[in-house]
């Protein structure tokens, strides 16, 4: 039986669904559409929507389209975000319209493209806030920002999440045995 699937999900007001082929979400952060599988069934009652499968085959799909449904709806009435870090001397970031420039010790700075419907916000030069309505592209654009410079595991530089726990290695013994 799915937990997840099972669980109602509360439409916060200002917040339209519109069920068919695909549920569209609209908010005040935009719109967003989720495909709804053959075999499961999404109906709204009461300001709650509710996932339901058809056969026991499904009950896979039915907690990913529960779960996508709910993110979809969280999405456009409060957004996503999420934080990095920059650390290290000399390593920063600044933002000019859609394009994040970062320089992270290489010899030539890094220039990113922000894709539609993501923001990005810069604090200090080192402390980066991602934000979005879409959950998928908000962790995929922290990833493949985090990427540019993942954390040093020797001297723990780098780019990380903020609130993320590294395991600093131990350097090299010297040569004593010579």
């Amino acid at each position: 039986m799915s937990r997840i699937g099972n669980k109602p999900i509360p439409i916060p007001a200002g917040v339209k669904v519109r069920l068919g082929e695909e549920l569209v979400v609209e908010g005040p952060k935009g719109r967003l559409s989720v495909p709804v599988p053959k075999g499961i069934r999404i109906t709204q009652d009461d300001g709650v929507l509710r996932v339901q499968r058809d056969s026991d085959k499904l009950a896979a799909l039915h907690g990913l389209t529960r779960a996508l449904a709910a993110n979809a709806v969280h999405g456009v009435s409060a957004g996503w975000t999420k934080e990095l870090d920059i650390v290290g001397i000399g390593y920063r970031a600044e933002v000019k319209g859609r394009i994040a420039t970062f320089y992270l010790g290489y010899s030539h700075p890094i220039e990113m493209f922000l894709p539609e419907g993501i923001e990005l916000s810069v604090e200090k030069q080192t402390h980066l806030v991602v934000s979005g309505r879409d959950r998928q592209l908000v962790g995929q654009v922290a990833a493949n920002i985090r990427a540019l410079r993942p954390p040093d595991p020797y001297k723990n530089k780098g780019i990380r999440y903020t609130g993320e726990k590294l395991r600093k290695k131990v350097g090299k013994a010297g040569a004593g045995g010579k």
